[in-house]
């Protein structure tokens, strides 16, 4: 008897949770889950979507910005060099002046530039390195300003986007426990639509943080690299002027 009583037992329950699901007549779409949305899980989805948005924004211009940058400074390095190396220091500037989205020729420009505004002939003197070498300073802040561009909004997507997802996760709990009162059942038809939401809003802040995490890590380990290379171009150019001064 024991068996056939839970024989009979189990055989219910599948007709049970088609009878939930039935009642409950959520739709999985993306329309179906945006009717079942309450107004304020809405406008949660919709500051998302345009935090994912803005954030797609920034990754591509990043991405370019960087790709132009580290192609045009493969190509001019080798060609100032030569220049230099020469010492025909107007065909340097030219040079850097062609690279527009170069990093390396942005500073590299200044310093010259300011190296050759002191006159081209007579002896280089200790104030015009010196004078050189705090263009060279005041170009780096600038492109590492210009690297970083975009990249705060990034993080603050990254760090921010999981938070709003998880506001909209306890709005649709919130809207489930409300159902529940109102309807005075708790069946899965009475809290359907609230965790469905709440479900929502959870995934697309996690989909909307993710990817912003992961490329601002990405780019500011390119930031750092780009520094580094100013850096290094920045200290030769110097040693270029003092050994240039010496055979003067």
């Amino acid at each position: 008897m024991i068996l056939a009583h839970l024989a009979t037992t189990f055989a219910h329950i599948p007709a049970s949770l088609a009878l939930y699901f039935e009642e409950a007549q959520v739709s999985f779409s993306v329309m179906g889950l945006w009717s079942n949305m309450g107004w304020l899980a809405r406008c949660v989805v919709i500051f998302l979507f345009i935090m994912s948005i803005w954030s797609l924004a920034v990754i591509i211009d990043r991405a370019l910005y960087f790709s132009a940058a580290r192609k045009q400074s493969r190509e001019f390095a080798p060609k100032v060099a030569g220049a230099l190396k020469d010492g025909r220091l107007d065909e340097a500037i030219k040079v850097a002046d062609r690279s527009k989205k170069s990093h390396l020729a942005e500073v590299v420009t200044a310093g010259l530039q300011e190296f050759r505004s002191f006159g081209s002939g007579g002896t280089i003197t200790e104030e015009q390195i010196e004078s050189s070498k705090r263009a060279l300073e005041r170009s780096e802040a600038i492109v590492h300003a210009k690297l970083k561009r975009g990249l705060g909004g990034l993080a603050t997507i990254g760090s921010t986007a999981p938070f709003i997802g998880l506001f909209g996760t306890v709005v649709g709990i919130l809207n489930a426990f409300q159902q529940i009162a109102t309807q005075k059942t708790s069946g899965i038809g009475a809290v359907a639509g609230g965790i469905s939401e709440a479900l929502v809003t959870t995934a697309f802040g996690l989909l909307v943080a993710i990817p912003a995490v992961m490329t601002f890590n990405y780019f500011t380990g390119k930031v750092e690299a780009f520094d580094v290379e100013m850096d290094n171009s920045s200290s030769e150019l110097v040693d270029y002027f003092i050994k240039q001064s010496h055979r003067s």
